[in-house]
């Protein structure tokens, strides 16, 4: 059930999109806000507030990197895959926490803290290897970068 806080958010992003479906996006990223993710439930949800069938919310919430359909850990570690983050870097930054964390490409460690994802652009060509953490860039990553970044959230 949508907290009575979120659906007043709801309705302000209502105002701002005479047209409902158009509020999609954001209407996701306020439920995954309040719930860490969209499970099918909060799709079913965002299809009812939405007059949508729940497959329209699922195509849209498994194409956006930033719409997660799983769990997942405190912090989102999504690593750059596309070809310049690869050319500089990228494909041992992934490798690196991999080891480092003892995880693959979408899955979260045992305690709960970590999830990893790769993803295909963040959008930072010049200043790869790239890694968001919650939405936070750190860029121009190495092992020493990355380490001291990984030790800072631990």
């Amino acid at each position: 059930m949508i907290s009575d806080a979120t659906r007043a958010r709801i309705n302000e992003l209502f105002e701002r999109y005479p047209d409902r479906r158009s509020a999609m996006i954001p209407l996701l990223l306020l439920l995954q806000e309040e719930r860490g993710w969209l499970s099918p439930e909060t799709m079913r949800e965002a299809g009812e507030v939405l007059d949508l069938p729940p497959v329209r919310i699922y195509e849209v919430a498994t194409f956006y990197t930033m719409l997660r359909t799983r769990p997942c850990g405190k912090y989102l570690l999504q690593v750059c895959r596309n070809l310049s983050c690869s050319l500089v870097g990228g494909e041992g930054v992934l490798r690196h926490i991999e080891k480092r964390l003892g995880i693959h490409d979408g899955q979260t460690t045992p305690d709960g803290c970590f999830t990893l994802m790769t993803v295909e652009c963040l959008g930072s060509c010049g200043t790869g290897p790239v890694v968001q953490v919650n939405g936070d860039y750190h860029e121009n990553l190495d092992v020493a970068k990355l380490d001291k970044l990984l030790d800072s959230l631990t």
